[in-house]
């Protein structure tokens, strides 16, 4: 790992640590480097809708997670400004899922990341997402990552 991806994973690490909701979640790191992040989650219990099915809102927050955290991995604040998901294939409780966001665009004032969940087991697509961030002029180590 270089010292660019070792650096933006340290950041992620330090973000889910300050992140109530992804702590909550028991959202983890499996990879990151700059404008990318690969993370993993197991459906339990509480994430479950009145048919037993991992809420959508529960997918949506994991893919969300990947996409905020993945841009910021750069040096300066970056917030969502919008979102589209699409809904692929339910899961269940105990499934493990993972995310992988990836940069698709970045300019000075704006990024694109496309974020892909599935379930590695049998190789199943679960949500697709898209989401583009505003980049801030305040660098992430004013807020300590």
């Amino acid at each position: 790992m270089d010292d660019a991806a070792n650096a933006a994973r340290a950041r992620v690490e330090a973000m889910i640590a300050a992140d109530n909701c992804a702590r909550a979640m028991g959202i983890e790191v499996i990879d990151a480097a700059p404008g990318s992040l690969d993370l993993r989650m197991t459906v339990r219990f509480e994430h479950l809708n009145f048919l037993k099915w991992a809420h959508g809102g529960v997918t949506f927050a994991f893919a969300d997670t990947a996409f905020g955290m993945a841009s910021n991995t750069h040096d300066k604040v970056s917030v969502g400004i919008d979102a589209h998901i699409s809904y692929l294939s339910g899961v269940r409780e105990g499934d493990v899922i993972e995310a992988h966001a990836r940069e698709i665009s970045r300019t000075r004032r704006k990024a694109v990341y496309r974020v892909d969940v599935a379930r590695p087991v049998d190789n199943t697509d679960v949500v697709a997402f898209t989401g583009t961030v505003f980049v801030t002029e305040q660098d992430l180590a004013d807020l300590g990552l």
